[in-house]
């Protein structure tokens, strides 16, 4: 059993807890992913790697209630226990060498980012980071992100926090006003890393995204986590969990990638509904 060592409310809907996990801990590097269930009975499901703590032997995770298992986990108290806690799995992001690096997080995906981006910092590299929202309700991370980064900009669709617009607008005019990154990376909803990887390409600047996609074991062998590479025009099918979950963005097909994270979408709904339900409240 692994206990949650604390929890912290990061909005209405996501949740931050520390999980004691000292194996995961010893091995776990930022980009890499967890695989939990909260009860013995419960479906598998992945979660990146939010921080870590070797010396406490802890893992952070950070989770959005939006679907049945999330929801649950979300009613979770500090000193309760989850029944299984695996990883790390999946490839680390590689950030040896990197200089001068942009860092995008939209969402959820910007507690993926924030350990990339503290990374980068603490071996010598030049932070840019980018986080967007929705609107002022859904910001998160904001205070971590501003004490890691040399420049930051925080973004929401409505103007209603921040600047008023997407995570492309301000990377836009850094690239038209001549910045060069080494490399820029992107973790966030798949749209938004599509766009982010259009924006760059005219520049040719390397741009690395992380893939989320539908996961059930974390060994390539369900297959449901596939994604499919376009390289020199052919396609190559590789699986996130064991060959990613980091890729080159300029090789996703990105709209296969969108439409099968559809697939489940209305079974995902009624799921959540449900659960819902059970702790009385009304889903949204």
């Amino acid at each position: 059993m692994y206990k949650i060592l604390s929890k912290k409310s990061l909005n209405d809907k996501v949740t931050q807890m520390e999980i004691d996990a000292p194996l995961v801990a010893a091995k776990a590097k930022p980009g890499q992913f967890i695989i939990l269930r909260v009860n013995s009975g419960g479906e598998r499901i992945p979660l990146t790697v939010a921080g870590i703590d070797k010396k406490k032997g802890s893992v952070k995770i950070v989770f959005k209630a939006a679907g049945s298992t999330t929801e649950i986990l979300h009613h979770k108290e500090a000193g309760e226990d989850l029944c299984d806690f695996a990883g790390p799995l999946g490839n680390p992001t590689k950030t040896d060498g990197l200089k001068n690096v942009c860092i995008i997080g939209g969402g959820v995906g910007c507690a993926i980012a924030l350990p990339i981006a503290n990374e980068v910092k603490e071996n010598g590299g030049r932070v840019t980071g980018i986080i967007g929202f929705k609107n002022k309700d859904q910001v998160l991370l904001e205070e971590e992100f501003r004490d890691c980064c040399d420049v930051f900009y925080l973004m929401t669709d409505d103007g209603s926090y921040g600047e008023h617009g997407n995570v492309t607008v301000p990377l836009k005019k850094l690239l038209e006003n001549g910045e060069r990154f080494d490399e820029i990376i992107a973790i966030g909803p798949v749209i938004m890393m599509k766009f982010v990887t259009l924006a760059a390409k005219p520049y040719g600047i390397p741009v690395t995204v992380s893939m989320n996609p539908i996961m059930i074991d974390g060994t390539g062998m369900c297959g449901g986590c596939r994604l499919t590479l376009i390289k020199d025009g052919k396609r190559e099918i590789k699986f996130a969990c064991v060959d990613g979950p980091d890729f080159n963005g300029y090789e996703i097909d990105y709209d296969e990638a969108i439409n099968r994270s559809r697939m489940y979408k209305a079974f995902e709904s009624h799921a959540y509904e449900e659960t819902c339900y059970l702790f009385g409240e009304k889903p949204d």
